[in-house]
């Protein structure tokens, strides 16, 4: 599609891994993805083939960015994906070329820009990488028309927030215009006034407005803590008229929002800042004067909470108890996911206790499980997540063979997230 081809003429070119002699686990690693990636723009090799010089630490940071460098190389076809890989390759190569990471970023800014105009939401922001021209940051946030600003509201924080004498202006005239079509992003707002000061004008006249012309879906918007997260900071700051006209407001408002457990937290949330900032007679003045919002503030004290996603539990602890027992078996009957995970977790026990063979048994397993997780990905989000940590935990064991494993994952945005994980664990542990 138009998105895809648009950022194929962004594609940096494929960097190889050279060989390196002082580690023989280089130099496998160096002719393996020599001869799966052949690449126009890779350097030739230094004459007569000369190892590289330097301390185990400088080998295995020269290490890691070829990884890294090959990775990004991959082609990733989904947005997301690619954005993910430049995200982590951006964080990755900050302490090893500056340069790099900046190159990296401008490609992240315009893939960003394009999901957010096309009405979808970034997995990551590049912004908050810190690593985008302050100048860029703020055009980008100039260009973003009111509609997108709810989906790129993890984009306008980090732009005010990595690049605030810049981007603080742009970011609050856009969400002003916002706020006048509708549309709203508290988390974005929050993060304005903070840098602009909760006390400034500006922040408390967009808190006025805000709670004056809130959102019309409310029986769809999931964003109830967010909002109450906003109001707790900033009602103490205005004044007392001020807080109980956005209190009521946001109560009628909650009382459209769907039941549950954020709902409550958030009624619980607005009504203490309300009692805290108007005491008791001005707060039972301002319920009485509304019969909406004192019915739902009525419900004030029931339990509330934020369900978090639901996650596959899998103890590493667990994994250490008896680490060179064989528990290949009870992996069959467990999900995808679930398997993957648990095997990880028992091939680093294993490689712990110094056994080898039985770790690259859990290893085959946990592989294999990760590629099934990645081809059901629509109805497991979290299979970047696992190719992640079955990467680390293969990583740990043993770092070129964890990499021979990652490029040997199905897909090219599997073997990225792989790739870059084991960089993650070299450059953390040495190779």
């Amino acid at each position: 599609n138009a998105l895809n081809q648009s950022r194929s003429t962004r594609r940096l070119g494929v960097v190889s891994l050279r060989p390196a002699c002082f580690f023989l686990a280089v130099l496998l690693v160096s002719g393996w993805v020599l001869a799966q990636n052949p690449s126009r723009d890779a350097s030739p090799a230094p004459p007569g083939n000369q190892p590289p010089t330097g301390s185990p630490r400088e080998l295995a940071r020269k290490f890691a960015f070829d990884v890294i460098k090959s990775a990004v190389a991959l082609p990733q076809p989904d947005p997301g994906d690619r954005l993910r890989v430049l995200a982590t390759a951006i964080q990755l190569s900050i302490a090893l070329d500056r340069n790099y990471a900046r190159l990296l970023a401008k490609e992240g800014m315009q893939l960003e820009g394009e999901l957010v105009r096309s009405g979808q939401q970034p997995p990551v922001s590049i912004l908050a990488t810190g690593q985008v021209d302050c100048a860029i940051a703020a055009q980008f946030v100039e260009s973003l028309p009111a509609p997108s600003v709810p989906v790129a509201e993890q984009s306008l924080i980090g732009a005010v927030t990595t690049c605030p004498k810049q981007a603080l202006l742009p970011v609050q005239l856009t969400l002003d215009a916002a706020m006048k079509k509708g549309e709203a992003a508290p988390r974005a707002l929050l993060a304005a006034m903070d840098v602009a000061g909760v006390k400034t004008r500006w922040a408390q006249d967009a808190f006025e407005r805000q709670f004056s012309s809130m959102p019309g879906d409310a029986e769809t918007d999931v964003r109830a803590v967010d909002f109450a997260a906003l109001y707790e900071r900033v009602a103490p700051e205005v004044g007392q008229d001020e807080a109980g006209k956005a209190g009521l407001n946001f109560l009628e408002w909650l009382g459209k929002a769907p039941e549950g457990g954020e709902r409550s937290m958030a009624i619980n949330t607005v009504t203490h800042t309300m009692r805290r900032v108007l005491e008791k007679e001005a707060y039972e003045n301002a319920l009485s004067s509304n019969v909406v919002a004192r019915n739902v503030a009525a419900r004030a004290g029931d339990p509330g909470s934020i369900r978090p996603p639901e996650e596959e539990s899998v103890s590493v602890l667990d994994a250490m108890t008896n680490p060179q027992q064989d528990r290949s078996d009870e992996l069959q009957s467990l999900g995808p996911s679930l398997r993957a995970r648990k095997a990880a977790a028992y091939a680093f026990a294993a490689g712990q206790a110094g056994d080898r063979k039985l770790a690259d048994r859990y290893l085959d397993t946990a592989f294999a499980a990760a590629d099934e997780a990645w081809q059901s990905r629509s109805r497991q989000p979290s299979a970047a997540d696992v190719v992640r940590e079955v990467s680390d935990a293969a990583a740990q064991v043993d770092s070129v063979a964890a990499l021979h494993r990652a490029q040997r994952l199905a897909e090219p945005a599997e073997q990225a997230i792989g790739m870059l994980a084991v960089a993650r664990v070299v450059l953390s542990h040495g190779l």
